[in-house]
């Protein structure tokens, strides 16, 4: 989630059941074809790959593994073609979510992986309905009302009950959603990855996902083993909980995360909202996403100032001060109130509502669950267990089932996995956890306050050179780590 779904935020076929390592192609799945694929220029919004001079086609596979000769759903791809004359293979990328787009991800990672990236043709997807891939949608949503001036944490609860419901509803009737729910999985996503790989004619693919496209990566090295390549996880998570649990765990880490006075001008903030919504730039800004905002600003130490001049900001709005606010909350309410933030939420309730338990689903379906949570969590965490206990997404009243199970790792690829030690998104034990089932893996910790570790200077975020390093090296020369290591935390290079 991580990072989309936080901010908003595999088929019941023999062979492909969770904790197997099929020694063929699994049963479902289409023959292995190269398809003849029409490369052209890329969608004109895609600005940066067409610059790149990258090329965009589409791959067909079957809406439902189950029924290869059945519907079919289109899936967008990007190519850059690798440079060198010892070109590896293919790199696939996912940026994350669930409900993250990714036609350009693998582009925007060439950069950090420096000259090893001229060893791979770069592809970028769209995971299924998401995108340019076979995009699904929901019925338009009512014009949002604002939080109203008096309020109660009950009633907060109950105005994201009324949307969750709602949402789930417009999704269900809209088009033929129907038909298309049941078949959006993290496993079918998985799936689409190895239909991409055998449409270019390769024999294996590489990847690095981060976040959620780490779990999918996981995934990935479950379903398909003797298909991966050279594979890097960053920032995964612990896969014996479901991302219900996963939610609920990043609350403490994330309450540590807050220091002395900040702690304490947050908290004021948060009793004050609870109560009385602060009105700042013609908008009132209730407990719940007060909370969504702080969440956001805790997740790297370089956002630290931020989160000061956001707080500082909002205790002035607080005390009636008429304030124009600062970059930082100014972005912020931009944000909230755009389409982009409201599609990534409907893109991983797909996922989340989707998967029948790791990495995505396993959400509880009544939802006096989620108050009760909320409310024992106060105790501990007033910051944020209200928030991370919460009906994040509309799971309780989304009508398609799952098709399978959630997906249990247990393998021996060979695997990099990177993490920060004090991630309170994922928090490092789910890492750790991770670790323990991919047995041929090799952890890197990085002594930071983050989420997400390779390519950080891409984000303006303080590199970590010790793990950029390991991965190109990795991808380029296929040498993990002889061992489990630590980078230091690196110098700031602002």
């Amino acid at each position: 989630m991580r990072v989309v779904s936080t901010l908003a935020a595999g088929l019941g076929l023999a062979g492909l059941l969770a904790g197997t390592v099929a020694a063929a192609a699994p049963p479902g799945v289409p023959k292995e074809t190269r398809q003849t694929l029409s490369w052209g220029r890329c969608p004109a919004d895609q600005k940066e790959l067409n610059e790149a001079g990258a090329q965009c086609a589409k791959v067909t596979v079957p809406l439902d593994y189950a029924d290869p000769d059945g519907r079919t759903i289109q899936l967008a791809i990007s190519r850059i073609k690798a440079t060198s004359s010892e070109r590896r293979g293919i790199l696939l990328s996912n940026p994350g979510g669930p409900g993250g787009t990714g036609l350009a991800h693998t582009l925007a990672l060439r950069s950090t992986l420096k000259d090893a990236a001229d060893h791979y043709d770069l592809i970028g997807f769209d995971p299924r309905f998401l995108g340019e891939s076979t995009p699904l949608t929901c019925g338009p949503a009512p014009r949002p009302a604002p939080p109203p001036p008096t309020t109660t944490p009950r009633a907060d609860f109950e105005a994201s009950v009324r949307a969750a419901r709602d949402t789930a509803r417009r999704c269900h009737e809209h088009g033929d959603n129907a038909t298309l729910l049941p078949h959006a999985s993290t496993r079918n996503v998985a799936r689409d990855m190895d239909a991409i790989r055998a449409a270019l004619g390769e024999r294996k693919l590489s990847y690095y996902g981060v976040s959620y496209g780490a779990d999918l990566g996981a995934v990935y090295t479950q379903l398909f083993p003797r298909r991966a390549d050279r594979v890097v996880l960053d920032s995964s998570t612990d896969p014996a909980a479901t991302q219900y649990e996963l939610f609920q765990r990043s609350g403490a880490p994330a309450e540590a995360a807050l220091g002395g006075r900040v702690r304490a001008d947050v908290r004021a903030l948060l009793e004050r909202a609870e109560r009385h919504p602060i009105p700042v730039e013609g908008q009132r800004l209730n407990a719940p996403l007060l909370r969504m905002i702080f969440k956001q600003l805790v997740q790297h130490e370089e956002y630290d100032a931020q989160l000061a001049s956001v707080v500082a900001d909002l205790k002035k709005a607080a005390a009636g001060e008429d304030i124009e606010p600062g970059p930082a909350l100014a972005g912020l309410l931009a944000l909230l109130s755009s389409p982009e933030l409201a599609d990534s939420m409907v893109g991983g309730a797909l996922f989340m509502c989707g998967d029948g338990g790791w990495p995505a689903g396993g959400w509880p379906k009544n939802p006096e669950t989620y108050w009760k949570n909320m409310r024992r969590s106060h105790a501990t965490q007033p910051v944020f267990g209200p928030y991370v206990n919460s009906m994040i997404a509309p799971c309780a009243f989304w009508r398609s089932v799952p098709r399978e199970p959630g997906t249990k790792i247990g393998n021996a690829v060979p695997v990099l996995l990177l993490q920060a030690r004090h991630d309170n998104n994922v928090p490092y034990e789910g890492a750790l956890a991770l670790h323990r089932r991919l047995t041929g893996s090799r952890l890197l910790t990085a002594d930071i306050r983050a989420h997400g570790v390779y390519g950080r200077g891409n984000d303006g975020l303080t590199p970590v050179p010790c793990a950029d390093r390991a991965v190109n090296t990795y991808l380029r020369d296929g040498t993990l780590p002889a061992a489990d290591l630590t980078c230091p935390k690196p110098e700031d290079h602002s």
